[in-house]
């Protein structure tokens, strides 16, 4: 099957060091997450992501439905990139990268996200759209949120 790929970008008032302290903090990510979602991190977490970093989360996605989501940090590259990929959860496949570049105007943050659903191809058009309604408002909150702490 096809991944379907999401990119958003935005425009952070912020320097990079600050930027980076922020986003490789696994516990902000909460903060930046859609209350419906219910999210929250269930392992311990050190205050700094590092490559294979293995991360428990427990969100709701459909239905106050819980869901087991475990991720590893695959690859940081301070403080220009990190990725993180899904070990176990919804998705057949999750590849989530995250790029910071400093601009005279503040950081340009960049995410790119590939996903393949479990599903199978009689029922992927359908889960399809309503999965990816949900992810686009997921970066969609996110958005909105950091315009509000980092405000221009």
């Amino acid at each position: 099957m096809k991944a379907q790929i999401i990119k958003r970008e935005q425009l952070l008032n912020i320097s990079m060091e600050k930027a980076w302290d922020f986003f490789s903090s696994p516990m902000n990510l909460a903060a930046i997450t859609p209350d419906w979602l219910d999210f929250r991190v269930m392992s311990d977490v050190p205050d700094k992501m590092y490559e294979g970093l293995i991360i428990q989360y427990n969100v709701h996605p459909l239905m106050h439905i819980p869901l087991w989501w475990v991720t590893e940090i695959t690859h940081v590259k301070e403080p220009y990139f990190f990725v993180d990929e899904q070990r176990k959860g919804p998705y057949a496949m999750w590849h989530h990268e995250h790029h910071f570049k400093q601009t005279e105007k503040g950081v340009h943050m960049t995410d790119i996200v590939s996903y393949i659903l479990p599903f199978s191809i009689v029922s992927q058009p359908l889960a399809g759209k309503m999965v990816r309604r949900k992810v686009e408002a997921i970066f969609s909150h996110r958005y909105v949120v950091l315009e509000k702490m980092f405000p221009f």
